[in-house]
C-alpha cells in the first residue's frame, strides 16, 4: 500500500494490527519527518507516536535511528505488545 504525505509517497512496509487504514497522515506527520527514510508510528495509552529512521548507508545514520534496530526500539522502548506501522520513503 502507498500513502502520500506532502507531495512525498511512503510505502507501508508493516501495519502490525491493521492501523494505518484509519489514520490522517496529513495531519500527524510533520515536516520535522521529512529527511527521514522511515517512519515508524507506535500506538500505547490511545495515542500515536512517531519515530524517525535512516537506511543503514546513510550519512545521517546513528544506532538509535538506524532501521536495522527498529525491532529493539520496538521490543524496548515501546509498550509490549502495541499496534504499529513503519513506512518507507519512495525514492
Amino acid at each position: 500500500m502507498k500513502i502520500v504525505i506532502r507531495d512525498k509517497e511512503y510505502e507501508v512496509v508493516k501495519d502490525y494490527g491493521e492501523t494505518t487504514k484509519d489514520l490522517d497522515f496529513q495531519e500527524i506527520v510533520t515536516d520535522y519527518y521529512d529527511n527521514f527514510d522511515y517512519i515508524v508510528g507506535d500506538f500505547a495509552y490511545g495515542k500515536v507516536r512517531l519515530k524517525g529512521f535512516y537506511e543503514h548507508d546513510n550519512k545521517l545514520v546513528k544506532s538509535f535511528n538506524n532501521i536495522d534496530n527498529v525491532d529493539n526500539y520496538i521490543k524496548d522502548r515501546c509498550a509490549y505488545g502495541c499496534k504499529y506501522f513503519i513506512l518507507k520513503k519512495v525514492k
